[in-house]
């Protein structure tokens, strides 16, 4: 656009000079000439705009708005067109009670009440970004500050309508993720009809209030207490019944030997016992004693 307005006036110039009154009358000539091919050179540079890769550009000529989206890449417009460039990568926003993670400077956490009429306090990320075809819907609906408008807005409202339906405790365990369901199915319709596209909704941490933090503690000591006691019972369960087989079986081998061991077997086992020793290389002394006695074995050692 500037050589195109500088070829202009140095064209105008050059024929201001076409005077025969005038001294250097004789350059106008080469200065009509210049102008020819700034003004050339000035078309050209401004109907070529070029748009980096993630980014999509919108073209705007006194106020209307193309309907049709530049794509990444050289591309011809009109030379007074205003083009106007959206990032269509991921984006995320975050919301945050630290003072140096999210958006905004300082707490900006989502306060909500809870259907206990408990306040909660919930950090929160939105990864979204732009669909390239509704940018030029985006640019003459909303502006290019769709992040404070939309993104922002809704997403806090939405948190705080679905959370009047849950309880604090059920909100930080049990139901987390029915309710980052919920709201998410919410937030990206909403986020659809703007032209922009939801990927995905983080919750980051939903901090209690501290008479709540000590309920749910006292809860889950006592249960952790409950555990460890009938995890003891069962051992000493277990451990009777070991002891119980054992007793029995004792017992029935006590009853074996009592009626089930007679004379011959007794005389059979005194074979065996004198055959093996008889066998062994070591010396040894044998007392025998009167009949039907088991004998003596001294060793020499």
């Amino acid at each position: 656009m500037f050589f195109l307005v500088l070829g202009f006036l140095v064209l105008v110039a050059g024929f201001a000079i076409n005077t025969p009154a005038i001294a250097f009358s004789h350059y106008s000539r080469p200065t009509k000439v210049v102008g020819v091919i700034l003004i050339v050179l000035g078309f050209v540079t401004s109907s070529i705009r070029q748009i980096d890769a993630g980014q999509v550009g919108v073209t705007s000529i006194f106020g209307n708005v193309s309907d049709r989206p530049l794509s990444a890449g050289l591309n011809f417009v009109n030379p007074l067109a205003n083009v106007t460039e959206f990032d269509i990568k991921t984006q995320n926003y975050t919301m945050s009670a630290s003072h140096d993670e999210g958006q905004k400077a300082g707490d900006d956490a989502i306060r909500v009440l809870t259907a206990d009429g408990l306040e909660v306090v919930i950090d929160l990320t939105v990864l979204y970004r732009v669909v390239s075809a509704d940018a030029p819907k985006i640019y003459s609906e909303i502006g290019t500050d769709y992040m404070d408008k939309i993104v922002r807005p809704i997403t806090r409202t939405r948190i705080r309508d679905n959370a009047v339906y849950y309880d604090a405790i059920a909100l930080y365990s049990t139901r987390r993720d029915e309710f980052q369901t919920r709201i998410y199915k919410t937030i990206e319709a909403d986020f659809r009809k703007r032209g922009l596209l939801l990927e995905q909704l983080l919750i980051r941490n939903i901090d209690l209030p501290a008479s709540v933090k000590k309920t749910i503690e006292s809860k889950i000591n006592a249960e952790q207490d409950a555990q460890k006691m009938q995890f003891v019972l069962q051992k000493e369960k277990q451990e009777a019944e070991r002891k119980r087989v054992e007793a029995q079986g004792i017992a029935d081998y006590q009853k074996i030997l009592s009626t089930g061991l007679s004379d011959k077997q007794l005389q059979y086992e005194q074979i065996k016992a004198q055959r093996e020793l008889a066998a062994s290389p070591n010396a040894k002394i044998v007392i025998m004693g009167s009949r039907g006695n088991v004998p003596m074995i001294l060793s020499d050692k």
